[in-house]
C-alpha cells in the first residue's frame, strides 16, 4: 500500500500519537526519519555494519512493541536511540562473555586517581570540513577498546549522567570515571594528531 501524502509533514509527536493507536504507516514514517541515525548509532558502539544492521532492525521491532511505555519525556529519536544502545551493550557483553581473553585489561583502572586528573575535552580544530571531522572521530573512535568506545558515546553523545552510564555498564562509579578520562584523553591524543599532520600538509 502507498503511504499516506501527508504523513511527512506531521511532527514526530503526531507520528507517535497515531503509531501509538496501531498505525503502521505512521510508524513506518518514524523509521524512515530516523533509521539512519539509528543505524549510525548502533555501528558505532559494535564497529560491525550486519551486527548495526540487525541491532537497529531489532530496536525498531522493540520500539513498535514497547510504543505505549513511551511517555514523550525525551524525543522519539532519543527513546529510540536508548533502546539501540541497551541492545547493543547486551551483544557486547555476550560476546565479551565468548571471549576467555577480555579486551578490557588495560592500566587505566587505577581507581581514585582520576579525580586529579584534569578534565581534557575533545576541540578539534575550527573551519574543517565537518564531514571530514565527522570521518576523523569515527576513525579516532575505532581505536578505543569496546568500554571506553561505549563510556563515550553515553556521556558525550547521549549525555549520560555517571551514575546512569555505571548502572548500564553494570560497573562503579570509579570505574566510569576512570575509563572517561582514558577514552578522552586518547582521543585527544588521536586528534592532535591529526590536527599536526593538517598543519604540516
Amino acid at each position: 500500500m502507498a503511504s499516506k501524502p501527508d504523513m511527512t509533514t506531521l511532527t514526530d509527536e503526531q507520528l507517535v500519537k497515531r503509531s501509538q493507536r496501531g498505525d503502521t504507516q505512521a510508524y513506518e514514517e518514524l523509521v524512515a526519519r530516523h533509521r539512519d541515525k539509528i543505524y549510525a548509532r548502533a555501528f558505532s558502539m559494535v564497529r560491525n555494519e550486519e551486527d548495526a544492521f540487525d541491532l537497529s532492525q531489532e530496536a525498531w521491532i522493540k520500539g513498535w512493541q514497547r510504543l505505549k511505555q513511551f511517555q514523550g519525556d525525551s524525543s522519539f529519536a532519543t527513546w529510540m536511540t536508548r533502546i539501540v544502545i541497551n541492545l547493543c551493550l547486551d551483544l557486547m557483553r555476550k560476546q565479551k562473555r565468548q571471549r576467555a581473553d577480555s579486551i578490557e585489561q588495560m592500566n587505566e583502572e587505577t581507581g581514585g586517581v582520576e579525580r586529579q586528573m584534569p578534565v581534557v575535552t575533545i576541540n578539534p580544530t575550527e573551519g574543517l570540513e565537518r564531514s571530514e571531522l565527522r570521518k576523523r572521530i569515527d576513525q579516532a573512535m575505532t581505536q578505543l577498546s569496546e568500554a571506553h568506545r561505549t563510556v563515550l558515546i553515553l556521556h558525550e553523545f547521549e549525555e549520560l549522567e555517571y551514575k546512569a552510564i555505571a548502572k548500564v555498564m553494570k560497573c562503579s562509579l570509579g570505574t566510569v570515571m576512570s575509563r572517561l578520562f582514558y577514552a578522552r584523553r586518547r582521543m585527544a591524543s588521536l586528534m592532535a594528531g591529526w590536527k599536526r599532520e593538517q598543519e604540516e600538509e
